[in-house]
């Protein structure tokens, strides 16, 4: 049986490390024999990124925002349905066969009309005594009890029209007969008879003018008899069943129309699971539908359908705060996390995977799983690792590094036949961030949000060759910061601009008086920014430093 896709995410406006891990990751997991497991993303990428991808020809992932689960992840899109000119018979058949209780009701342009329950069609053939007249009622037409029967069609007599009939079974002798049928309040020429060889039952019938007369048994009829039917325009046709066999299918012929159930409620495949599980709280329908346009049936699901825990899994690479996660992480299953952050406020309700290392890069983690499993990556995954390794350590010199990147990219080298020194060459002389972004999207290219008791902040990071490019930007850059912090309502917004070259950072802050204060870093008069020298890490420089911060304003971690 094919397995449900498990998406492969790094973090909210990912970078190399990020998009490269969840890549090398689908690789590892492939090899190990787990197809299901796709690399994913959620957010866009950069120059940076796509010059990575493109070198070693390896395709972006592809672009998921939100895993939320909705309806369209709870439906049964095969649905079984009928229409309101369908027999009962034909719709206990479907029943039975597909091992359903509930049908919809649907049009010729698979429209929605209602629904139609096992237990209404129960109430249709065990009426209340106190209605024993509509044991006998049936709303059909003849070509429906043909079908319905198998039968033998005799002589039909418009087999087509809908109509109101009642059907009696002629067991009883031919004196009381006559005098029993003028008692009963339906019409003769809407009565249908069942009777087996009593020739006199069959002859008395005709003669009353009787809409249908039903030989049961599979028996043979006399020329006699036919002839009579054709001369009086009587239907006559012959049922391979007994007597009380055939009464009752010919009243499972009658037509779905007037047992239909008409109130039905109606969701969209994009609503919120979480928001329809509120809205259907106090309803108590069997069966629930599934529309779009106008009112076209595309799926079902019932209140078991929905309470069952969401079948949806993810695995998380490069971060493991929900925060920094694709929209919906909450609400779904997360198998794994692979990250080489602090830890988060991950919520789990059972135990998961949770490989967490000290190192350089989230590819370390994942270089070193197929090292040690002894699994040689293709050439473009051995890239591609590469890359995240050097992209994150800014080629071993960031005080992230651990001796670990050093032994892989030295074991990657020629299995992804380029040099390290080369490969960073590529990445790292990629187009400026705030040369080639306007200010709001260089903010949000590599923007991490983290939560510290009641508050929320961003830190932002970009990594520039020099600063030349940054001095006419700052207003813009200050001004776009300001504004994430507000719509964000965030504590405080950081943006940490890096100079590859000299492993110095510039930090732009927007925060109120209070907070500035704390931020002891020299100002750069030329570029009116903070100069954080020998400072390249966000997060084994930066964010110790705000934790300080933090601690010293009165919020604790």
């Amino acid at each position: 049986m094919k397995k449900d896709r498990v998406y492969i995410f790094g973090h909210k406006n990912p970078d190399a490390d990020a998009i490269c891990s969840a890549i090398a990751y689908e690789a590892f997991k492939h090899a190990t024999g787990h197809k299901e497991f796709v690399a994913a993303r959620c957010g866009n990428t950069n120059a940076r990124i796509e010059a990575i991808l493109d070198y070693f020809k390896c395709p972006v992932p592809q672009f998921i925002g939100d895993v939320t689960p909705r309806i369209n992840d709870i439906m049964r899109g095969e649905v079984q349905s009928v229409s309101k000119q369908s027999t009962c018979f034909e719709a206990l058949e479907k029943i039975d066969q597909h091992d359903v209780r509930v049908l919809p009701v649907v049009d010729a342009k698979n429209r929605v009309e209602g629904l139609i329950s096992f237990f209404q069609l129960g109430e249709f053939f065990i009426p209340s005594p106190k209605e024993s007249r509509d044991l006998r009622r049936v709303y059909t037409n003849i070509e429906s009890i043909i079908r319905s029967l198998n039968a033998i069609s005799i002589n039909t007599i418009q087999k087509d029209l809908i109509e109101e009939l009642s059907v009696h079974v002629g067991a009883m002798d031919i004196s009381s007969f006559g005098e029993h049928h003028k008692k009963l309040s339906t019409p003769v020429d809407r009565s249908i008879i069942v009777v087996g060889d009593r020739k006199d039952i069959q002859e008395k019938s005709i003669n009353l003018g009787v809409r249908l007369l039903i030989i049961s048994g599979g028996l043979s009829v006399e020329d006699s008899i036919i002839e009579m039917a054709k001369e009086k325009g009587v239907s006559l046709i012959i049922s391979p069943y007994d007597s009380a066999t055939t009464s009752w299918i010919v009243r499972t012929a009658s037509q779905l129309e007037g047992l239909v159930e008409n109130r039905i409620h109606c969701f969209q495949k994009d609503d919120r699971v979480s928001s329809v599980k509120k809205r259907i709280a106090g309803l108590d329908d069997p069966l629930y539908m599934v529309v779009e346009g106008e009112k076209k049936l595309i799926g079902v699901f019932s209140k078991s359908d929905i309470l069952r825990p969401t079948q949806k899994k993810i695995v998380l690479v490069d971060h493991n705060e929900i925060s920094q996660a694709v929209d919906g992480a909450s609400e779904v299953k997360i198998l794994e996390v692979i990250d080489h952050h602090k830890l988060g406020n991950l919520p789990s309700e059972e135990p998961v995977l949770f490989i967490n290392r000290p190192v350089g890069s989230t590819c370390s983690i994942i270089a070193d799983l197929f090292r040690t499993q002894k699994i040689v990556p293709d050439q473009s995954i051995a890239g591609i690792l590469m890359s995240g390794i050097i992209s994150d350590t800014l080629l071993l010199n960031s005080p992230t590094t651990t001796p670990l990147e050093k032994e892989l990219l030295d074991w990657l080298e020629p299995i992804a036949k380029i040099k390290s020194e080369d490969l960073a060459d590529i990445i790292f002389s990629t187009g400026s961030v705030v040369l080639n972004k306007s200010a709001e999207e260089t903010i949000k290219s590599d923007c991490k949000i983290y939560e510290e008791n009641d508050i929320t902040y961003s830190v932002s990071q970009i990594e520039e060759l020099g600063f030349n490019n940054v001095k006419g930007k700052i207003k813009d850059l200050n001004k776009a910061l300001k504004q994430f912090r507000e719509s964000q309502k965030h504590f405080f917004s950081m943006l940490l601009i890096t100079d590859i070259n000299s492993h110095d950072s510039l930090l732009l802050v927007a925060c109120d008086a209070e907070l500035k204060e704390e931020i002891k870093f020299p100002v750069h008069s030329r570029y009116s920014a903070n100069l954080l020298k020998g400072v390249v890490s966000r997060k084994k420089q930066l964010l110790p430093y705000i934790a300080s911060m933090l601690k010293n304003l009165g919020i604790k971690s």
